[in-house]
């Protein structure tokens, strides 16, 4: 990585700073496993509760919203606390937030209130805005800064294994493989009909509170673990750093518009992925709910892969290649027939998969003083996580139902990611 600025990150003990990090950096890399259960969740959720609730496709996106307008809201508060509390307890507010938002699908399922799910995973949003905010930076800072991209990636590729893992324990625990048309619901007793909802509600709890009790284990054992706190400092000793100072490094002012746009595209795959596959591939939603767990192992391969490669080509390079590939698959996505259509999806799964870890490496190179803030504004940029598959939403049901016509959002978004890639990313010289 390049760096022109006049800063240096500070550490302690540099020379033993290997093996001192090695745990530390174990912790890191169980919040992105975590975060990534959260989100591929979701995926699962959308589907799920469009049955338990009664919902159309918009309706059904507001679960994206819901969790991904907190990061929006979030991302300045949690910049604050992070500049003011550091690193660690930042992090633990984040899990006990997360934990929270798990806890209160109880009574959401219970009582059959897609309002009281879409609050419950707000709070799980701002959980987990704080633990982006603190934990990518921290991940890429935590060591040589010349491997922070490496770094970066290899802890995301635990983001990627729960790419794999959530979908098969949705499709075993949430998901029930049954499904009815409207004319099969209304032919029913109300009863009968709430019954239904009720039970289709009720999967959710288990899987959530397990994950509500692991993320109250991790908080403990971050409380009584020490994190160095890494820091930076300019070499005049004076701290420079600002929130919209930040943004005078076109660099940076760009990878929040590519974090915007990436973030949009992966949330609108994995959204409708599941209805895709039933509609686009003709599955039924337990196997799509499988192949669905496919796409999240290429995905993690994609990490595992991109780290390798990223040892022997450049990360801008690495990202303009997978965007253009990725390109490539929606239009097959969009055109294409039978199960072709779904292996588009899972190939979007492995070139997808090292986009934000290196969006956000490019976006903090060379920054210095301003690597909090300008970590603040990647997170923030997530937003585009709750505001695209909204318009994805809206666009199918505009379309009668036709899931393929929407991943022409993802395209366009995979376009402004491939320009991020080839100019956007370059740093601005100084006169």
């Amino acid at each position: 990585m390049n760096h022109n600025t006049s800063s240096e990150i500070v550490t302690e003990n540099h020379s033993s700073s290997g093996k001192k990090y090695l745990l530390p950096f174990i912790l890191v890399v169980s919040l992105f496993f975590l975060w990534g259960m959260a989100h591929n969740l979701d995926s699962i959720l959308i589907p799920h509760l469009k049955k338990a609730c009664n919902l159309n496709n918009r309706q059904s996106t507001l679960i994206d919203t819901a969790v991904f307008f907190a990061y929006f809201l979030m991302a300045i508060p949690a910049g604050i606390i992070l500049k003011k509390w550091g690193y660690k307890a930042t992090m633990i507010s984040g899990l006990l937030a997360f934990a929270i938002g798990a806890f209160l699908f109880v009574p959401a399922a219970n009582n059959l209130s897609y309002i009281t799910f879409l609050i419950a995973l707000f709070i799980i949003g701002c959980g987990l805005t704080m633990l982006e905010t603190s934990a990518n930076p921290y991940a890429a800072v935590l060591g040589d800064p010349a491997k922070a991209t490496s770094r970066l990636n290899l802890a995301a590729s635990f983001n990627g294994l729960a790419a794999m893992i959530a979908p098969m324990i949705g499709g075993l625990f949430i998901l029930s493989g049954k499904s009815h048309t409207k004319e099969q619901l209304a032919a029913m007793s109300a009863e009968h009909r709430n019954s239904y909802f009720l039970e289709e509600a009720a999967s959710v709890k288990t899987p959530y509170i397990t994950l509500g009790i692991i993320l109250l284990v991790i908080a403990v054992i971050f409380y009584f673990i020490h994190l160095p706190e890494i820091k930076t400092k300019s070499i005049d000793g004076e701290a420079k750093g600002s929130f919209f100072g930040a943004l005078r490094h076109k660099h940076l002012r760009w990878a929040v518009v590519a974090q915007f746009f990436y973030v949009g595209a992966q949330v609108c795959v994995t959204s409708f992925f599941i209805r895709m596959a039933q509609q686009g591939g003709g599955f039924d939603e337990k196997t799509a709910a499988s192949y669905l767990a496919i796409y999240g192992f290429l995905f993690t391969v994609g990490r595992f892969a991109g780290t390798a490669i990223l040892q022997f080509l450049s990360s801008n390079k690495l990202l303009a290649i997978y965007a253009i590939i990725s390109v490539l698959l929606c239009l097959v996505a969009i055109l294409g027939k039978g199960s072709y259509v779904v292996y588009a999806l899972g190939g979007l799964g492995f070139f997808m998969s090292i986009m934000f870890p290196t969006i956000f490496a490019l976006g903090i190179d060379g920054i210095g003083d301003d690597t909090k803030p300008g970590s603040s504004w990647l997170i923030m940029s997530i937003v585009g996580g709750a505001i695209l598959p909204f318009g994805m939403g809206t666009l199918i049901d505009l379309y009668g139902d036709h899931i393929q016509i929407g991943y022409s959002i993802p395209l366009v978004c995979f376009i402004v990611v491939l320009y991020f890639s080839l100019s956007g990313y370059k740093m601005a010289r100084k006169s």
